[in-house]
């Protein structure tokens, strides 16, 4: 049997709206609070942070950029206010997260997608390094009923392989199929070289890295080329296209 992991954002939703623009608002915010100057990264200069690897929570990445910008001064803000400060902006003030961002991010996949994998008898679940709560307000969305799910309070953060092998082993304990083939679909250099990892760690299972290109892209060619050069096996632009994709892959 073939199963197929999915990370979340950028993959099944798209966060440029999002989790990337609370990123560039919360770096924008302490820049200015800490040294007055008026600075917010680009979408590119984010791309970039990713493009090593090692920054795929995003509030880590927004205290690293933040950190870079001071060039060696004194960060007098804790990573609690970053933290705080970013999720204002993406979950909102109220309870039911509807004045933040997140309530407005557009799905790239739909129920029916998942529908019809399970009708091909292929096992999926998701890895992903959003909250439990953040992850679970998307699949509801979608109409997902008690999915496997690896969230960031569940495995360490990625490029470990951790959360993508627990996510496996869950699907293999619902009495499915023998599982041959793992197939990771992610959209960043860490999700690529998730895969890569996941070889050494749990060599009995096959695995293919799939890259997706996300949403807010411009270089796409270029993108698709640094997935490929950190692990990705099949590069596509969107989630929608796997089943097809991943049947030609394979004749």
């Amino acid at each position: 049997m073939n199963v197929f992991i999915f990370d979340i954002d950028g993959v099944i939703r798209d966060v440029s709206g999002s989790y990337r623009r609370a990123l560039a608002d919360t770096v924008e915010h302490f820049v200015l609070h800490l040294t007055g100057d008026r600075y917010r990264p680009s979408s590119e200069d984010i791309d970039d942070l990713k493009a090593e690897g090692t920054w795929n929570n995003d509030w880590e990445a927004s205290q690293e950029l933040i950190l870079r910008y001071l060039k060696g001064r004194s960060l007098t803000v804790s990573y609690e206010e970053i933290v705080a400060f970013f999720q204002g902006r993406y979950r909102g003030k109220r309870s039911d997260w509807t004045d933040g961002y997140i309530a407005s991010e557009p799905l790239i996949a739909n129920k029916e997608y998942f529908v019809n994998l399970t009708a091909s008898g292929v096992g999926w679940g998701f890895f992903s390094g959003a909250t439990r709560a953040s992850a679970g307000y998307v699949l509801g969305r979608l109409e997902i009923a008690n999915p496997v799910l690896v969230a960031m309070e569940d495995a360490p953060g990625k490029p470990d392989p951790t959360g993508l092998l627990v996510a496996v082993r869950q699907i293999a304990a619902m009495g499915k199929d023998e599982i041959e083939q793992v197939v990771y679909v992610g959209d960043t250099v860490a999700d690529m070289l998730t895969v890569v990892k996941a070889r050494d760690y749990e060599p009995n299972y096959q695995y293919v890295a799939v890259g997706v290109i996300p949403p807010h892209v411009r270089d796409r060619d270029r993108y698709a080329d640094l997935l490929r050069a950190n692990g990705a096996d099949l590069v596509l632009n969107n989630v929608l296209e796997l089943e097809t994709s991943f049947q030609s892959r394979n004749g």
